[in-house]
């Protein structure tokens, strides 16, 4: 098994730094970093004379990681924005540019402008590199138009090619197109995806290739752009990239049948979470059956199937968590909720302080939290996200082990111990961090559904780390109506009352409330009858007193434009109707831009409460990320008092 950590980047927008010296990203040929986007080849600048500016013909860009990934034994995904604009003065549009996977961190080859895109020339070795192409330029010799997606590997005419007419895509009218392409690791199966950004992702080309035989082990990963004889210009405007580590006997081909049913049994990790839970199922099956529990043989393979896979929970034996928290003595007791304990623990292999949470296996309920943290926190990673770390489930007990966060949790802060202003900026940005990648960047959509205070850790540098997975769910295929309300008062979404379905859009209000909370210094209030912290500072906000809200701790100690810009998010959030409510990609980049347009917010705070209406056919329901929904629309359900 590979003993590379899995890796992990995202870049919601980028700023002049990116391409700094002590930034992220490499910048070469063309390339240069600008306020909310990369140029990769960029726009001729005008200047003060009236002939216009010269064409920026035969230029190559490249972009890349500063640092190397795994290409394999790897399970690749990768999401990116881009925005290909034609020069008004060129007679035509051209090249194109490309996603890259390249085996070292220099300049494009020589001579590598027009139809090479900055990715090879005539004298470029094969078996080093791998790239998807957006071209945009017709070569009738290896093209099939001036509008297409190609895999390209070792020479000029790509291994794959599919025009992006067949799905009304078109790359050069200065839109913005979100490419995605996945990797499997295991079936070798490279899988593209394509559309205008806000618009469902349509599957637009799936290649089979060995990365193996392609590519290097480490790579650097990146983008080209170029032009020739015509110009234009390419931008990136948002780029996540994951690469998780596969077990060594992924590289085999396949051709033995023995190997291809390990394949299948050795499974990557979105399936491994549906392999963690079938080995609960049977576990919890044996103690219903039998009054001594045995550790079945299926729950023995299980464990060494997780165990062979990279990255994935591990089983814990209830003696290894019961020594390591002292027997659960209540001097490790770190915190109470309503389904069980967590207390502080220490491993020695390797000496690691734990939090294990120890689960009521008596409630169906915490039967049902404990299954949905493994189905959805298991096959998480994100550096804003606790790292489930292990379970144990014997005969009644259920424990769930995670990393240990020093600082606790973000309640323990709000009106009780100060933060200064960058902190709480800083908890925010990471919030949202973790949020943007449930909704958007970690495969499946996962609704978190219990965003407060209380389930966001703060570790020793005081960086947010969402957790309590116990009530999410994955979006996508979800009834649309749920029989119990989850979620907690006060931070519960209002549509969610009436529809008793939690989405995407529910959680960015539930986030709203927690951004009001860390900028007043004080707790949502949830009490019937008694002024919540959103009517609070809407109705200061409609006084035109907004920054009377702000924490009195902090003296003054903030920038009043910033805090002005981070309190507009909160309303913004906790907006009733969820189609304006703004997604978690826009709020990242308010916070990381400061340049960014900040989000309109009405003087006061509408009446009305707002729910989504959606068609009873369950093949029209979708995943809600945009202001627009296929087979739903927002419906005025009833008003409010007004406050």
């Amino acid at each position: 098994m590979s003993d590379v950590d899995p890796t992990f980047f995202s870049f919601p927008t980028f700023d002049h730094d990116s391409c700094a010296e002590d930034g992220d990203l490499i910048c070469l040929g063309s390339a240069a970093a600008g306020d909310g986007y990369i140029d990769v080849t960029p726009m001729p600048q005008h200047t003060n004379t009236t002939s216009p500016p010269p064409l920026q013909l035969n230029t190559v860009g490249r972009i890349l990681y500063r640092y190397p990934v795994l290409a394999w034994p790897a399970t690749i995904s990768t999401t990116f924005t881009v925005r290909i604009s034609k020069d008004p003065n060129s007679i035509g549009s051209g090249d194109g540019m490309t996603f890259v996977m390249a085996e070292d961190n220099g300049p494009s080859p020589e001579k590598s402008y027009g139809a090479f895109l900055g990715l090879l020339n005539k004298t470029t070795k094969s078996g080093t590199q791998l790239g998807v192409e957006m071209d945009t330029y017709y070569n009738n010799e290896f093209d099939p138009d001036d509008n297409h997606i190609g895999i390209d590997t070792d020479r000029i005419a790509s291994i794959a090619t599919v025009s992006l007419n067949n799905i009304g895509v078109d790359l050069k009218l200065g839109a913005e197109v979100t490419v995605k392409i996945n990797y499997n690791g295991w079936q070798k199966k490279l899988q593209i995806y394509a559309a205008f950004a806000g618009a469902p992702l349509v599957s637009v080309l799936n290649y089979t290739i060995i990365m193996e035989k392609t590519v290097p082990q480490s790579v650097y990963v990146g983008f080209t752009g170029s032009t020739g004889i015509v110009s234009e210009s390419h931008q990136i405007l948002n780029w996540v990239f994951n690469s998780v580590p596969l077990p060594q006997n992924s590289l085999n081909d396949g051709n033995d049948r023995a190997e291809k049913t390990k394949k299948i049994l050795m499974i990557t990790s979105p399936v491994v979470c549906g392999a963690l839970v079938l080995a609960v199922i049977v576990y919890i099956m044996v103690k219903t059956c039998r009054k001594k529990p045995v550790k079945t043989r299926k729950g023995t393979d299980i464990e060494s199937q997780t165990r062979s896979a990279a990255n994935t929970p591990k089983m814990f034996s209830f003696k290894d968590l019961s020594k390591a928290t002292l027997n659960f003595n209540k001097d490790n007791l770190l915190g109470t909720g309503g389904f069980g304990s967590v207390y502080r623990g220490f491993i020695s292999d390797p000496p690691t302080t734990i939090a294990v949470k120890r689960i009521s296996a008596t409630s169906k309920q915490g039967e049902r939290e404990f299954l949905a943290e493994i189905c959805t926190i298991g096959r998480l990673r994100h550096k804003n996200i606790v790292q489930l770390q292990g379970w144990c489930h014997e005969g009644d007990h259920l424990l769930l082990v995670y990393e240990f966060m020093p600082n606790g949790s973000l309640d323990l802060f709000i009106s009780k111990v100060f933060l200064d202003w960058q902190t709480r900026y800083k908890i925010l940005t990471g919030l949202a961090s973790a949020l943007l990648y449930l909704h958007e960047e970690c495969g499946s959509t996962v609704v978190h559904r219990d965003v407060k205070p209380n389930n966001v850790m703060l570790d020793s540098e005081y960086n947010a780390c969402l957790g309590d997975f116990g009530l999410a769910r994955f979006f996508q295929n979800e009834e649309a109506v749920t029989t119990i309300l989850a979620g907690t008062p006060g931070y519960l979404a209002p549509e969610c009352t009436y529809t008793g379905r939690a989405t995407p859009e529910s959680d960015i209000f539930s986030y709203g409330v927690v951004v009001l909370e860390v900028v007043c210094g004080r707790r949502c209030n949830s009490i019937i009858g008694q002024t919540n912290i959103v009517d609070y500072v809407w109705n200061l906000h409609g006084k035109g007193e907004l920054l009377n809200c702000v924490d009195r701790k902090l003296e003054g100690s903030y920038a009043e434009e910033e805090i002005k810009r981070v309190l507009a998010i909160g309303l913004a959030c906790s907006h009733p109707d969820p189609t304006l409510r703004p997604t978690m990609r826009k709020v990242i980049q308010v916070f990381m831009n400061p340049n960014e347009p900040i989000v309109d917010v009405p003087e006061s705070r509408p009446s009305a409460i707002y729910v989504t209406v959606y068609s009873q056919s369950p093949s029209s329901m979708n995943i809600l990320g945009s202001s627009t929904h296929s087979g739903s629309s927002s419906s005025k359900l009833s008003e409010e008092t007004a406050p």
